[in-house]
Parts: C-alpha cells; structure tokens; sequence
C-alpha cells in the first residue's frame, strides 16, 4: 500500500509540475509577443517621425474622376460604352427619364450628368477643359477603335518627348480627353 501512495504521490507531482511548466511557457509566449507587438510599434513610430508631414499638410487624394453635364445624355452614354469603352455601373433616373449614369473604365470612374438647361440651352461646353488618362493599353488599337466607332480624334497618336505615346479625342459635348502610356 506505501508503495501505491508512493507512486500516485509521484505521479501527482509530475502532473504539477507538468502544468507549471505549460503555464511558464504560456506567460513566456505572452511576454515575447508583447515585446514584438512593442517593437513593431515602436519602429513604425520611428517611421512616421522619418517622413513628418509638410505643416499644414498637403492634399493627399486616393482617385479623382470628373463629371460631364452633358446636353444629351443618351448620346454621351453610346459614346462612352460604345465608342470608348466604359462600362456603365450604376444609373439615375427620374420619372422615367435617364438623368445620369456612373462609368468605370479599369479603377477609373467617369460621371455623366443630363444637363438641366437652367443656365441656358446655349452654353458652351468642354471649352479649356482636357482629361488626361493613363493606360498600359496600346495607343494605337485604341485610336483605331475610337475611328471604327465614329468617334473624333482631335490628336492622332504620337509619341512624347517624356516616353508616352498619346491620342486625343472629343466627346459629343466637346470635352476632350488625351489618352497616355507609357513606351
């Protein structure tokens, strides 16, 4: 019988000491993450002191896109899917009648927007006005393709002092847009 006391004393022990040991090892974890987590924070600190913001800071913005009043929007959408492209997401409409639509090209949006006519049926539109788009397209099947859909190329496709090759084209209200990649 001492003996069984004996052994079920030992074997108590080693369980004891077999969780002190997990929980040494848990707490040995916990205080390595820490010290990582602490670490990480501490260099993305130095980090941010590195590359300290202009004061007051400058205008940082993640996309831009432009939105076109347009004399007939219809028009406009068969130019900017068909001709172009774009690919229409989303669409405003208001008593039956199409008011606007939103177009995505790759990560790029366009807006167009049915003019109103409270500033006049005569009001000029795309006067001094030029959007620029990148792309890693080529230059030249795009400008052939805006030529086969009908489209007006106001700048044949050219190659660029700063290594682009460029085309421009006209919307039906005027706007022109210049078509860029890089050589």
């Amino acid at each position: 019988m001492a003996g069984k006391k004996k052994h079920k004393k030992a074997g108590k022990k080693a369980r004891k000491a077999a969780k002190k040991a997990r929980k040494a090892a848990k707490t040995a974890k916990k205080t390595v993450k820490k010290a990582a987590k602490k670490t990480a924070v501490t260099r993305k600190s130095a980090r941010r002191a590195k590359k300290a913001r202009q004061q007051p800071e400058s205008l940082r913005l993640r996309s831009a896109g432009p939105s076109f009043t347009v004399s007939d929007v219809h028009k406009s959408l068969a130019f900017y899917r068909d001709v172009l492209g774009f690919t229409p997401r989303q669409r405003w409409e208001e008593n039956g009648q199409l008011q606007g639509v939103e177009l995505v090209a790759g990560s790029v949006v366009f807006w167009l927007g049915q003019d109103d006519w409270k500033k006049g049926r005569d009001r000029v539109k795309g006067l001094g006005f030029r959007m620029y788009c990148a792309t890693s397209q080529d230059i030249d099947a795009l400008a052939a393709r805006v030529r086969a859909g009908g489209g007006t190329i106001v700048e044949e496709p050219k190659d660029e002092s700063w290594g682009g090759r460029v085309f421009g084209v006209r919307d039906p209200d005027g706007f022109t847009i210049t078509f860029a990649s890089r050589m």
